[in-house]
């Protein structure tokens, strides 16, 4: 993917993410995630959001798969689709991270050339970098 995000790779990442939605734990708010992380090393890696009693103790799908990523020694990002919606209502808006999302993102990516693709289906999606959701963010070199 490297600086370039071409049609084909935007619907593998997308397809990718839709398959992990369907495992999204939501009892609660029935909002099914997925998402789909790209490495520079060329893995998908995904994630689906994970609801608990405790409403603190849920894990949105990107973080998911970025907990998931770094589990397997892999820290460096080149994208992530998201897909998202009602569970009986099918997919009807983009969605894009949340801020907690944002941050962990930002801590393994330069903002200004990571991309997030929000899908409403296969064909039907839009593109952000980071930096455009996350303006003025706090990262790692801020603390060197």
């Amino acid at each position: 993917m490297s600086n370039t995000l071409d049609n084909g790779k935007c619907k593998c990442l997308i397809s990718a993410a839709l398959e992990a939605r369907e495992k999204a734990y939501a009892p609660y708010s029935k909002f099914k995630v997925g998402a789909a992380l790209f490495t520079s090393d060329e893995n998908i890696i995904t994630g689906c959001n994970v609801e608990n009693a405790s409403y603190p103790a849920c894990n949105c799908a990107e973080r998911t798969a970025v907990f998931k990523a770094i589990s397997m020694d892999k820290k460096s990002f080149e994208a992530i689709a998201i897909i998202a919606g009602k569970e009986n209502d099918g997919i009807k808006d983009y969605t894009s991270p949340c801020g907690v999302c944002r941050q962990v993102l930002r801590e393994f990516v330069d903002p200004c050339r990571f991309k997030v693709i929000m899908a409403k289906s296969m064909d039907d999606y839009k593109i952000a970098t980071l930096e455009e959701l996350l303006p003025l963010s706090f990262g790692p070199e801020n603390l060197e």
